[in-house]
Protein backbone atom coordinates (compact mmCIF):
# COMPACT_ATOMS: atom_id res chain seq x y z
CA UNK A 1 0.00 0.00 0.00
CA UNK A 2 2.85 2.35 0.80
CA UNK A 3 4.38 1.85 -2.67
CA UNK A 4 1.03 2.57 -4.27
CA UNK A 5 0.69 5.76 -2.25
CA UNK A 6 4.19 6.90 -3.20
CA UNK A 7 3.43 6.15 -6.86
CA UNK A 8 0.22 8.17 -6.63
CA UNK A 9 2.06 11.16 -5.16
CA UNK A 10 4.65 11.01 -7.97
CA UNK A 11 1.94 10.93 -10.62
CA UNK A 12 0.17 13.90 -9.02
CA UNK A 13 3.40 15.88 -8.91
CA UNK A 14 4.07 15.09 -12.55
CA UNK A 15 0.61 16.30 -13.56
CA UNK A 16 1.01 19.53 -11.55
CA UNK A 17 4.47 20.07 -13.05
CA UNK A 18 3.05 19.59 -16.53
CA UNK A 19 0.29 22.11 -15.91
CA UNK A 20 2.81 24.58 -14.51
CA UNK A 21 5.13 24.06 -17.46
CA UNK A 22 2.26 24.51 -19.92
CA UNK A 23 1.26 27.70 -18.16
CA UNK A 24 4.77 29.04 -18.51
CA UNK A 25 4.73 28.18 -22.24
CA UNK A 26 1.48 30.06 -22.71
CA UNK A 27 2.81 33.09 -20.87
CA UNK A 28 5.96 33.12 -22.99
CA UNK A 29 4.21 32.68 -26.34
CA UNK A 30 4.67 35.79 -28.53
CA UNK A 31 1.90 38.36 -28.59
CA UNK A 32 0.48 39.26 -31.99
CA UNK A 33 2.30 42.24 -33.46
CA UNK A 34 0.39 45.49 -33.63
CA UNK A 35 -0.59 46.91 -37.03
CA UNK A 36 1.70 49.56 -38.49
CA UNK A 37 1.10 52.60 -40.67
CA UNK A 38 3.01 55.27 -42.58
CA UNK A 39 3.98 58.73 -41.44
CA UNK A 40 4.82 60.61 -44.65
CA UNK A 41 6.45 63.74 -45.97
CA UNK A 42 6.88 64.96 -49.54
CA UNK A 43 8.79 67.61 -51.42
CA UNK A 44 10.13 68.44 -54.85
CA UNK A 45 11.08 70.92 -57.53
CA UNK A 46 10.30 71.59 -61.15
CA UNK A 47 13.31 72.20 -63.35
CA UNK A 48 11.38 75.07 -64.97
CA UNK A 49 9.67 76.57 -61.92
CA UNK A 50 11.07 77.85 -58.64
CA UNK A 51 9.80 76.37 -55.40
CA UNK A 52 7.93 79.57 -54.56
CA UNK A 53 5.91 79.45 -57.79
CA UNK A 54 2.35 78.10 -57.60
CA UNK A 55 2.04 74.42 -58.53
CA UNK A 56 -0.89 72.08 -58.93
CA UNK A 57 -1.52 69.79 -55.95
CA UNK A 58 0.56 66.59 -55.94
CA UNK A 59 2.81 67.79 -58.78
CA UNK A 60 6.31 69.10 -59.33
CA UNK A 61 6.75 70.01 -62.98
CA UNK A 62 5.92 66.92 -65.03
CA UNK A 63 6.12 64.66 -61.96
CA UNK A 64 3.05 63.63 -60.00
CA UNK A 65 2.42 61.65 -56.83
CA UNK A 66 -0.25 60.71 -54.31
CA UNK A 67 -0.56 59.64 -50.68
CA UNK A 68 -3.72 57.77 -49.69
CA UNK A 69 -5.12 55.30 -47.19
CA UNK A 70 -8.18 53.11 -46.78
CA UNK A 71 -9.40 50.59 -44.20
CA UNK A 72 -6.55 48.13 -44.69
CA UNK A 73 -3.60 49.94 -46.19
CA UNK A 74 -1.50 53.06 -46.67
CA UNK A 75 -0.52 53.69 -50.30
CA UNK A 76 1.98 56.06 -51.93
CA UNK A 77 2.62 56.44 -55.64
CA UNK A 78 4.80 58.45 -57.97
CA UNK A 79 4.94 59.05 -61.74
CA UNK A 80 7.28 60.94 -64.08
CA UNK A 81 5.85 62.45 -67.26
CA UNK A 82 7.75 62.44 -70.55
CA UNK A 83 8.71 66.03 -71.40
CA UNK A 84 9.14 65.25 -75.11
CA UNK A 85 5.38 65.58 -75.60
CA UNK A 86 5.81 69.37 -75.53
CA UNK A 87 7.18 69.08 -79.06
CA UNK A 88 3.69 67.93 -80.14
CA UNK A 89 1.79 70.63 -78.22
CA UNK A 90 0.86 68.23 -75.39
CA UNK A 91 1.18 69.12 -71.68
CA UNK A 92 3.45 66.33 -70.35
CA UNK A 93 2.22 66.81 -66.76
CA UNK A 94 -1.42 65.99 -67.55
CA UNK A 95 -0.94 62.25 -68.10
CA UNK A 96 1.03 61.41 -64.90
CA UNK A 97 -1.16 63.76 -62.83
CA UNK A 98 -4.35 62.08 -64.04
CA UNK A 99 -2.86 58.59 -63.69
CA UNK A 100 -1.91 59.21 -60.05
CA UNK A 101 -5.24 60.91 -59.27
CA UNK A 102 -7.07 57.89 -60.69
CA UNK A 103 -4.94 55.51 -58.59
CA UNK A 104 -5.67 57.60 -55.51
CA UNK A 105 -9.42 57.53 -56.18
CA UNK A 106 -9.41 53.75 -56.62
CA UNK A 107 -7.61 53.34 -53.28
CA UNK A 108 -10.19 55.52 -51.52
CA UNK A 109 -13.07 53.69 -53.19
CA UNK A 110 -11.71 50.29 -52.13
CA UNK A 111 -11.14 49.24 -55.74
CA UNK A 112 -7.69 48.16 -54.74
CA UNK A 113 -6.04 45.05 -53.29
CA UNK A 114 -3.08 45.99 -51.07
CA UNK A 115 -1.16 42.87 -52.12
CA UNK A 116 -1.38 43.75 -55.82
CA UNK A 117 -0.42 47.40 -56.45
CA UNK A 118 0.38 46.58 -60.09
CA UNK A 119 -3.33 46.00 -60.62
CA UNK A 120 -4.25 49.57 -59.66
CA UNK A 121 -1.67 50.87 -62.14
CA UNK A 122 -3.23 48.70 -64.84
CA UNK A 123 -6.83 49.59 -63.92
CA UNK A 124 -6.03 53.31 -63.87
CA UNK A 125 -4.19 53.08 -67.18
CA UNK A 126 -7.11 51.23 -68.78
CA UNK A 127 -9.51 53.90 -67.52
CA UNK A 128 -7.39 56.56 -69.22
CA UNK A 129 -7.32 54.51 -72.42
CA UNK A 130 -11.10 54.12 -72.47
CA UNK A 131 -11.97 57.80 -72.16
CA UNK A 132 -13.97 59.28 -75.03
CA UNK A 133 -11.15 61.72 -75.57
CA UNK A 134 -8.04 59.73 -74.54
CA UNK A 135 -5.49 61.75 -72.57
CA UNK A 136 -2.32 61.84 -74.67
CA UNK A 137 0.99 61.40 -72.86
CA UNK A 138 3.41 59.01 -71.17
CA UNK A 139 4.86 58.36 -67.73
CA UNK A 140 6.63 55.92 -65.47
CA UNK A 141 4.78 54.60 -62.41
CA UNK A 142 5.79 53.32 -58.97
CA UNK A 143 3.41 52.36 -56.16
CA UNK A 144 4.13 51.12 -52.64
CA UNK A 145 1.28 49.69 -50.58
CA UNK A 146 1.56 48.97 -46.84
CA UNK A 147 -0.81 46.28 -45.56
CA UNK A 148 -1.13 47.37 -41.94
CA UNK A 149 -2.15 44.04 -40.38
CA UNK A 150 0.38 42.00 -42.37
CA UNK A 151 3.17 44.54 -41.66
CA UNK A 152 4.25 44.09 -45.26
CA UNK A 153 4.80 46.46 -48.17
CA UNK A 154 3.83 45.39 -51.69
CA UNK A 155 5.42 47.28 -54.56
CA UNK A 156 5.09 47.73 -58.31
CA UNK A 157 7.54 49.74 -60.40
CA UNK A 158 7.54 50.47 -64.13
CA UNK A 159 10.39 52.60 -65.47
CA UNK A 160 13.15 54.53 -63.73
CA UNK A 161 11.28 56.07 -60.83
CA UNK A 162 11.65 53.84 -57.79
CA UNK A 163 12.07 53.31 -54.07
CA UNK A 164 14.53 52.40 -51.34
CA UNK A 165 13.70 50.38 -48.22
CA UNK A 166 16.07 51.57 -45.48
CA UNK A 167 16.50 49.84 -42.10
CA UNK A 168 19.07 50.70 -39.44
CA UNK A 169 20.84 53.03 -41.87
CA UNK A 170 21.24 50.28 -44.46
CA UNK A 171 19.50 49.83 -47.83
CA UNK A 172 17.56 46.59 -47.47
CA UNK A 173 16.16 46.76 -51.00
CA UNK A 174 16.39 49.04 -54.03
CA UNK A 175 13.91 48.83 -56.87
CA UNK A 176 15.32 47.85 -60.25
CA UNK A 177 15.38 50.54 -62.93
CA UNK A 178 13.69 49.41 -66.13
CA UNK A 179 15.17 50.94 -69.28
CA UNK A 180 15.10 49.94 -72.95
CA UNK A 181 18.44 51.70 -73.32
CA UNK A 182 20.27 54.62 -71.68
CA UNK A 183 17.87 57.36 -70.55
CA UNK A 184 14.88 55.63 -72.17
CA UNK A 185 12.77 54.07 -69.40
CA UNK A 186 9.79 51.77 -69.64
CA UNK A 187 6.64 53.89 -69.73
CA UNK A 188 2.89 53.81 -70.04
CA UNK A 189 1.67 55.78 -73.06
CA UNK A 190 -1.50 56.87 -74.76
CA UNK A 191 -0.64 58.04 -78.26
CA UNK A 192 -2.65 59.49 -81.16
CA UNK A 193 -2.94 57.29 -84.26
CA UNK A 194 -0.42 59.47 -86.08
CA UNK A 195 2.26 58.62 -83.49
CA UNK A 196 1.62 54.89 -83.10
CA UNK A 197 4.85 53.01 -83.57
CA UNK A 198 6.90 56.16 -83.04
CA UNK A 199 6.39 56.45 -79.27
CA UNK A 200 7.32 53.69 -76.82
CA UNK A 201 4.38 52.20 -74.96
CA UNK A 202 4.93 49.38 -72.47
CA UNK A 203 2.35 47.18 -70.80
CA UNK A 204 1.44 47.67 -67.12
CA UNK A 205 2.08 43.96 -66.53
CA UNK A 206 5.77 44.62 -67.20
CA UNK A 207 6.02 46.38 -63.84
CA UNK A 208 8.43 44.74 -61.41
CA UNK A 209 6.52 43.54 -58.33
CA UNK A 210 7.95 42.74 -54.89
CA UNK A 211 6.95 42.38 -51.25
CA UNK A 212 8.93 43.05 -48.08
CA UNK A 213 8.15 42.51 -44.41
CA UNK A 214 8.68 45.79 -42.57
CA UNK A 215 9.58 46.74 -39.02
CA UNK A 216 8.99 49.69 -36.75
CA UNK A 217 11.32 52.50 -37.84
CA UNK A 218 11.82 51.35 -41.44
CA UNK A 219 11.98 54.13 -44.03
CA UNK A 220 10.56 53.87 -47.56
CA UNK A 221 11.88 56.56 -49.89
CA UNK A 222 10.15 57.07 -53.25
CA UNK A 223 11.62 59.25 -55.93
CA UNK A 224 11.50 60.07 -59.62
CA UNK A 225 14.68 59.80 -61.67
CA UNK A 226 15.39 63.47 -60.91
CA UNK A 227 16.26 62.28 -57.40
CA UNK A 228 18.16 59.08 -58.17
CA UNK A 229 20.06 60.61 -61.11
CA UNK A 230 21.51 63.24 -58.79
CA UNK A 231 21.96 61.52 -55.42
CA UNK A 232 23.58 58.21 -54.56
CA UNK A 233 22.00 55.69 -52.20
CA UNK A 234 24.74 56.45 -49.66
CA UNK A 235 23.84 60.15 -49.68
CA UNK A 236 20.15 59.38 -49.21
CA UNK A 237 20.86 57.03 -46.29
CA UNK A 238 22.95 59.78 -44.68
CA UNK A 239 19.98 62.17 -44.75
CA UNK A 240 17.61 59.50 -43.40
CA UNK A 241 20.05 58.64 -40.59
CA UNK A 242 19.66 62.20 -39.21
CA UNK A 243 15.95 61.63 -38.54
CA UNK A 244 16.52 60.35 -35.01
CA UNK A 245 18.51 63.48 -34.15
CA UNK A 246 15.70 65.87 -35.08
CA UNK A 247 14.14 66.96 -31.80
CA UNK A 248 10.77 67.77 -33.35
CA UNK A 249 7.44 65.87 -33.75
CA UNK A 250 7.67 62.78 -35.97
CA UNK A 251 5.48 64.21 -38.77
CA UNK A 252 7.57 67.38 -38.91
CA UNK A 253 10.81 65.37 -38.86
CA UNK A 254 9.72 63.27 -41.84
CA UNK A 255 8.68 66.38 -43.78
CA UNK A 256 11.95 68.13 -42.93
CA UNK A 257 13.89 65.11 -44.21
CA UNK A 258 11.94 65.00 -47.48
CA UNK A 259 12.49 68.73 -48.01
CA UNK A 260 16.22 68.50 -47.24
CA UNK A 261 16.69 65.63 -49.70
CA UNK A 262 14.79 67.43 -52.47
CA UNK A 263 16.76 70.63 -51.86
CA UNK A 264 20.10 68.80 -52.10
CA UNK A 265 19.10 66.93 -55.27
CA UNK A 266 17.98 70.23 -56.84
CA UNK A 267 21.29 71.93 -56.01
CA UNK A 268 23.35 69.04 -57.38
CA UNK A 269 21.29 68.85 -60.58
CA UNK A 270 22.72 72.20 -61.70
CA UNK A 271 26.31 71.58 -60.57
CA UNK A 272 28.42 71.32 -63.76
CA UNK A 273 31.40 69.78 -61.95
CA UNK A 274 29.51 67.09 -60.02
CA UNK A 275 30.04 63.49 -61.09
CA UNK A 276 26.40 62.51 -60.68
CA UNK A 277 24.93 58.99 -60.88
CA UNK A 278 23.45 60.08 -64.23
CA UNK A 279 26.87 61.13 -65.53
CA UNK A 280 28.37 57.82 -64.41
CA UNK A 281 25.59 55.91 -66.24
CA UNK A 282 26.24 58.01 -69.35
CA UNK A 283 29.97 57.23 -69.21
CA UNK A 284 29.14 53.51 -68.85
CA UNK A 285 27.02 53.87 -72.01
CA UNK A 286 29.94 55.44 -73.89
CA UNK A 287 28.80 59.06 -73.54
CA UNK A 288 31.28 61.55 -72.09
CA UNK A 289 29.35 63.61 -69.58
CA UNK A 290 29.87 65.44 -66.30
CA UNK A 291 27.61 67.40 -64.00
CA UNK A 292 24.20 66.88 -62.49
CA UNK A 293 21.02 66.27 -64.45
CA UNK A 294 18.50 69.15 -64.39
CA UNK A 295 15.13 67.49 -64.05
CA UNK A 296 11.88 67.55 -62.13
CA UNK A 297 12.44 66.10 -58.66
CA UNK A 298 9.85 64.44 -56.44
CA UNK A 299 10.60 62.84 -53.06
CA UNK A 300 8.20 60.98 -50.75
CA UNK A 301 9.54 59.73 -47.40
CA UNK A 302 7.46 57.29 -45.34
CA UNK A 303 8.35 55.98 -41.87
CA UNK A 304 6.80 52.74 -40.62
CA UNK A 305 5.39 53.08 -37.10
CA UNK A 306 2.94 51.34 -34.79
CA UNK A 307 2.37 54.46 -32.71
CA UNK A 308 -1.10 56.01 -32.88
CA UNK A 309 -1.69 58.90 -35.27
CA UNK A 310 -1.30 62.28 -33.62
Amino acid sequence: MQSVAVYGRLVARAIVAGIHSNGEFQLKSPRPKEPVHFVTGSSGFSKFVTKTSPLKKWTFGDDAYFIARNKTSDVIGIADGVGGWRNYGVDPSAFPRTLMATCERMVHEGRFRPQAPASVIEDSYQELMQQKMPLIGSSTACIVSLHREERTIYTANLGDSGYLLIRDNQVVHRSQEQQHYFNTPYQLSVVPPSQEGLVLSDSPDMAESNSHAVEEGDIILLGTDGLFDNMTDMMLVEYVSKLKDLNIPKEEAIQTTASSIAQKAYQLSFDPDYLSPFAISAIDAGIELTGGKPDDITVVVARVTNLPDT
